[in-house]
């Protein structure tokens, strides 16, 4: 009876291949799994069923594959360059994909190579899995509350729920759809999502893999599970060609669109018979050779080749997903001894290219979270920094391996409910840390369901943000509600792939008359005060606001759904031809983000837009964009201990020429325009503040929070709808010369470190 290392067919893809642990660990009969992949387990050591591997034929075969490895080696370095953003490498996202084969081809020869039970396989995976996954999102979360800001710490709480209950895709799928949420800087948990996706199809396929063996015997067995394999691959292939189309961040993380990877890998295990009796031809072991190169360029040529822009996965998967099952596929039918070994499998089995590869699983989930906790503590890295961090990440990586995944894997009974138990500790122990990091940040900031509170008396007119008399002491809104003060009515924000928007009306709704309220989520930002001038009126209010796409007449690519945003050019249409068949409003009130396509390219488009706007014969009002931070205000001020100067933002970059202010527009086509960038950056200097008066201005990189849009309606009133002189903006540097009616204004300078007298909530010197 021989004795082996534990081959590649019973562990995940990112650590499957373990040939270095101690024999005594592993020492058991070699198992038949399928033609060509081996298994060694001690937990099946029973006598009878060591007659398979003492047959010749099982004797000629390795006891495990080192290109596959090998292969794993390649997969995890490209990820690891391209997070690490090492120039010419930019499309290294790919090894994912090659590990999602890998995962497919070895579950499969595991599940239809053997018999086993449910409970026995989920014990084997949550034995091999978890407590790795568990270490990390342990020492992550000891990381993040001790380095990272409170409001950092309340998501990355979030995160470690999601990542710890293996449904981080799902979460990360909703954040990036939000248009809003996408702003936010990257999870230092969210590479979790191909776990994720790895223990939906582990559950998905044991399931129905096992429930078929369990029915069903012999050619039937294997028949039927062929054409289930075909059946889902196909269908997930479908989902994700449609999905890469309509909603980018769907197709890359949800389980759905990546089963097909998997399903290659499948249909790559269950060819191997049938090539097996073909092997000892000379012209198919050349031909084996050849798809094993062809294989392996075209894993490879995607590094170099697609980069953040690529849309995937779609049809550019098909490359990596379709060299990674030839590369296993020329391996797996050449692993007998004589002139059939594949040459790309020496290549790949040779010793730094498996060291990367037995490190794999552990160095990616160590990387990940020392590269986004070190630059969101110390801002944008260069690449040969990054770079540094990903090779340091490879001793905690290499300590896990030894430390936490070798023992607990081969050290432990192989009895299923031990297993199991170990499954649930490495779950419930980072839920735990999970409560005690959120329960932290509560402490630190307040409790964000506290409700909102009235915003401050704002004044009509004036170089002051507030009315005279009016003084805030505490940051308004809290830190613990910034990024969540949004204002009524998020519905009317309609998605991004809605070309059409809802009935949405404010105020007193059977009103004849009523204010539009038109742009993109820079319009919706005002429609608290576009509610407080139709309510003064008992006018109402309506909505039409399509998040990322402009009001004026371009066609734009939407980096959310990573191709050409053709919903925003029907949905402009739509409501344009909406409002020329409606009633005539009393007022359109437009506003959007000022930095679409080039100035001329806006300057054009608004002109468009404008011709059919006039045509409607109603008063035409336009809102100056508003600066533009840049950063997340709310997560600066959370770290930066209480000195708002540090979330100061530069004046050249906040602002971009405006065709309707700036370019004549306005005066050409008769519209009214109030510009609010020199009372929220005042002065000349070369700063502008995050903060005014104790009002926090900004609720993430770019939108104004829902109180300072409150805050702000009384001078919407009197800019836009006020009597006859009023002043319609603050002079100062930029204000527009078609603002309507200018008044006496003052050029007093406002130092923003003047204006922030609070100190944030939880710093050092608050009770």
């Amino acid at each position: 009876m021989s004795t082996a290392v534990p081959p590649p067919s019973s562990s995940s893809s990112f650590a499957d291949v373990q040939p270095s642990v101690p024999t005594s660990a592993a020492s058991g009969p070699v198992v038949d799994l399928l033609p060509g992949v081996v298994r060694v387990d001690r937990e099946l050591a029973a006598p009878q069923r060591a007659t398979v591997a003492e047959s010749g034929q099982a004797r000629r075969r390795t006891a495990f594959r080192p290109d596959i490895e090998g292969l794993r080696g390649v997969a995890v370095l490209s990820v690891l360059a391209f997070h690490s953003a090492v120039p010419g490498l930019t499309g290294g996202f790919v090894g994912v994909d090659v590990f999602f084969v890998i995962s497919g081809f070895l579950i499969t020869g595991l599940l239809v190579g053997r018999p086993l039970g449910l409970w026995d396989f989920a014990a084997r995976r949550a034995r091999r899995i978890l407590p790795a996954a568990a270490t990390v999102l342990v020492a992550t979360a000891v990381a993040g509350g001790a380095l990272l800001d409170p409001l950092r710490g309340t998501d990355l709480a979030r995160d470690l729920i999601a990542s710890a209950g293996q449904f981080a895709n799902w979460r990360f799928v909703g954040q990036q759809t939000d248009y809003l949420a996408a702003e936010h800087d990257p999870s230092p948990l969210q590479h979790f999502w191909s776990l994720g996706v790895e223990n939906q199809f582990y559950l998905l396929w044991g399931v129905l893999l096992l429930g078929l063996a369990r029915y069903l015997r012999g050619r039937r067995r294997t028949l039927a599970i062929t054409l289930a394999t075909v059946a889902v691959g196909g269908v997930s292939l479908a989902l994700c060609l449609r999905w890469t189309a309509t909603s980018a961040p769907l197709a890359y993380f949800s389980t759905g669109s990546r089963l097909w990877e998997f399903a290659a890998g499948a249909c790559a295990a269950l060819a191997g018979p049938a090539l097996l009796s073909r092997a000892e031809r000379r012209p198919v072991v050349w031909s084996l050779r050849v798809v094993g190169w062809l294989g392996l360029a075209a894993v490879l040529a995607p590094v170099v080749l697609y980069d953040r822009d690529t849309p995937f996965p779609g049809t550019a998967a098909l490359l990596p997903v379709l060299g990674t099952a030839a590369v296993l596929l020329a391996g797996h039918a050449a692993g007998h001894d004589g002139p059939g070994a594949a040459d790309a499998g020496r290549l790949l089995a040779t010793r730094p290219l498996r060291a990367a590869g037995r490190l794999s699983y552990a160095w990616y989930l160590w990387h990940w979270p020392v590269l986004t906790i070190a630059q969101a503590r110390y801002g944008a890295l260069p690449w040969t920094t990054l770079l540094a961090l990903t090779a340091a990440s490879a001793l905690p990586a290499w300590l896990t391996l030894r430390l936490v995944e070798q023992p607990l894997r081969y050290g432990s009974s192989p009895a299923p409910r031990r297993g199991l138990a170990v499954g649930a500790s490495a779950l419930v122990i980072p839920l735990i840390a999970a409560l005690t990091l959120g329960g932290g940040t509560v402490r630190a900031l307040g409790d964000p369901s506290s409700g909102p509170v009235a915003a401050p008396a704002g004044a009509a007119d004036g170089p002051g943000l507030l009315a005279p008399g009016t003084r805030v002491l505490t940051l308004t809104p809290s830190l613990a509600r910034a990024r969540e003060d949004f204002p009524p009515g998020k519905g009317c924000e309609i998605p991004l792939n809605a070309d059409s928007s809802p009935r949405c009306l404010f105020g007193a709704e059977d009103s004849p008359d009523r204010i539009v309220l038109l742009g993109d989520s820079h319009a919706g930002q005002w429609i608290s005060a576009g509610l407080a001038l139709a309510e003064q009126r008992h006018w109402a209010l309506e909505v039409l606001v399509k998040p990322g796409c402009p009001l004026a007449t371009l066609t734009v690519r939407n980096n959310v759904l990573g191709r050409t945003f053709e919903e925003c050019d029907r949905w402009r249409e739509n409501t344009l031809t909406r409002l020329a068949s409606g009633p005539k409003p009393r007022l359109v009130l437009m506003a959007g983000l000022n930095r679409y396509g080039s100035p001329e390219e806006r300057t054009e488009g608004w002109t468009r837009t404008l011709d059919r706007l006039t045509a409607l014969g109603a008063p035409l009002a336009y809102l100056g964009d508003t600066p533009m931070p840049g950063k997340d205000i709310p997560t600066c001020l959370a770290a930066s201990d209480g000195r708002s100067d540090a979330c100061f933002f530069p004046r050249d970059t906040a602002f971009e020429p405006d065709p309707v202010l700036d370019g004549g527009l306005a005066a050409r086509y008769g519209v009214r325009t109030l510009d609010l960038g020199p009372l929220l950056c005042p002065g000349t200097g070369p700063s502008c503040p995050a903060v005014l008066e104790g009002v926090v201005l900004y609720r993430d990189t770019g939108h104004i929070t829902d109180t300072l849009a409150r805050v702000l309606a009384p001078r919407l009133d009197r800019g836009l709808l006020g009597a006859p002189g009023a002043s319609a903006a603050p002079a100062g540097p930029g204000a527009s010369a078609a603002s309507a009616a200018p008044g006496p204004t003052s050029d007093r300078p406002v130092q923003p470190d003047q204006q922030i007298q609070p100190v944030l909530p939880g710093q050092p010197g608050q009770p």
